[in-house]
């Protein structure tokens, strides 16, 4: 600690002296106009107590506080200091100092001060909060779509790029260039930019496949399939992606607490073959007589399981509140493309619950996925959170890092210490990307939202957060490689095998 020394002591009395005099000039008794507060001061973001990547954007933030003027002194344990004024309680670091500051405080704590200046001329210093640097570094770039939160499709929307590094950020894809079509589901293999998908629903229809700078258009709704390819997931070698073909309904409530429900009437599993140009029903008769619904499919990391969320297919009539999806594996041969039995890795129905959105630690041992009362729309329940799996051990755990909002969709890092994730916590509206660092299931740190050049910005900012991804460098591709591919022909896949 600072205090521990005698010359660190005498340095932070230097610093106090120094804030007093910048404040209130010079005086005599410092003692009469400082004020020592015995609690953290309020802060947006809540970034305090934080445990972040050494490789971080400035974490800027507001300060809550009355006062007329600022003072933030950012200290690590070596001595290293980078201080910020601010008239209007805005706290903007300086993107090289700050990381000139993370770098000297991995595998420690930075110290934050915080003094203001009240309006009767004295100067308050409240408790000192602290942030946990580890070495553990996360990938440089998230990705996510952009748009107004809303209950029918189309509007303003958009794929973007951020650096975690800094603050540049870029689009990838605009749907105004792309005749205001609605765009979804971007899709990496294995956190690699330059190898994902994504979807384009309207008058420039088609998946879009993106490898390195080219952009492809392709047809996959074919042969005897009667929804759309929906929700893909890469096979880590690259040779297959296998995608959800859903037929989803949205009802709405008549109550102020609830606002609608998605659903799926039926889904099921296809297999497409990238080399071939093949794409392939994945078998949904597991069971003699019982048809099941099946959707967010995830490959474990080495390609031999298949993970989705399955339950049965409802009935003529049935009540959505029963619809519950229980966590399933298959094994695949890679060689053959070919699957093995279903097998029930977590029985969510039987505690009545439901699961969505599984993905898959990299070193394959944990699975994290929402839970929710019912249904696979957790982002519209309240009481969706994130739980994880040991596959190892078959227990389950409640994470820490949930709130009393909505949780969501969630992806891993490629180094698999940060999970990203989407939350309403911050005003039960909107989604927003949350980054955690993992250790194991007991030990997680603090979340943090994404950082922002302008701390405010989550106030003012209408559109929500939707599939936050993690990714390994930037995109090459952006909007007007897509406007070029969308007016190119569509190229059809073929259909292999019976019925889906």
């Amino acid at each position: 600690m600072l205090e521990d020394k005698p010359i660190k002591r005498l340095f932070g009395v230097t610093i106090l002296i120094f804030t007093v005099i910048l404040f209130v000039g010079c005086r005599t008794n410092t003692s009469d106009n400082l004020e020592m507060l015995d609690r953290e001061p309020v802060i947006d973001p809540d970034y305090s107590g934080v445990t972040v990547p050494g490789n971080i954007a400035p974490m800027n933030f507001i300060i809550r506080e009355k006062g007329g003027h600022y003072i933030v002194k950012a200290l690590s344990a070596n001595g290293v200091q980078l201080s910020v004024k601010s008239k209007n309680g805005v706290v903007r670091f300086n993107l090289k100092l700050w990381r000139k500051l993370l770098k000297n405080s991995v595998g420690g704590k930075i110290k934050f001060e915080v003094y203001s200046k009240n309006t009767d001329g004295t100067v308050s210093q409240f408790k000192p909060f602290f942030m946990n640097v580890v070495d553990e570094l996360i990938d440089p770039f998230i990705c996510y779509r952009l748009l107004y939160p809303g209950f029918e499709a189309g509007g303003a929307m958009k794929i973007v790029q951020r650096s975690l590094e800094s603050f540049y950020e870029s689009s990838v894809v605009e749907n105004q260039l792309l005749e205001d079509n609605c765009i979804n589901c971007h899709s990496f293999r294995q956190n690699n930019p330059e190898h994902f998908l994504l979807h384009v629903r309207g008058s420039k229809k088609g998946t879009y496949f993106i490898e390195g700078n080219r952009v492809k258009r392709m047809e996959l709704r074919v042969g005897e399939m009667t929804s759309n390819a929906v929700y893909p997931s890469w096979h880590p070698f690259g040779q297959y992606v296998v995608f959800s073909s859903n037929k989803i309904v949205q009802a709405f409530h008549m109550g102020p607490d609830k606002r609608n429900e998605i659903y799926d009437l039926n889904s099921s599993l296809l297999i497409y073959s990238v080399y071939n140009n093949e794409i392939t029903p994945c078998s949904i008769m597991d069971t003699v007589n019982t048809v099941y619904n099946e959707t967010f499919p995830c490959w474990s990391p080495d390609g031999n399981h298949l993970y989705y969320c399955s339950t049965e297919q409802p009935k003529e009539k049935f009540d959505y509140k029963n619809i519950r999806y229980n966590l399933i594996r298959k094994p695949f041969d890679p060689g053959s493309g070919t699957f093995g039995q279903r097998e029930v890795v977590f029985d969510a129905n039987k505690i009545n619950k439901s699961v969505s959105l599984p993905s898959i630690s990299p070193d394959g041992r944990f699975v994290v996925f929402a839970l929710s009362d019912y249904g696979t729309s957790s982002i519209w329940h309240k009481n969706a959170d994130l739980y994880m799996l040991d596959l190892s051990t078959g227990k389950v755990s409640w994470l820490a890092l949930n709130s009393n909002e909505a949780e969501s969709y969630q992806s891993w890092s490629s180094n698999g210490k940060w999970i990203v994730f989407s939350s309403k916590r911050r005003d039960g509206l909107t989604a927003r990307p949350y980054i955690a660092y993992f250790d194991s299931p007991g030990n997680m740190g603090k979340p943090f939202i994404l950082p922002q050049k302008n701390p405010a910005v989550y106030d003012k900012m209408l559109e929500t957060f939707n599939i936050p991804e993690l990714i390994t460098g930037e995109i090459l591709v952006g909007p007007r490689d897509f406007a070029r591919a969308s007016e190119r022909p569509r190229l059809k896949a073929n259909w292999v095998g019976g019925k889906d």
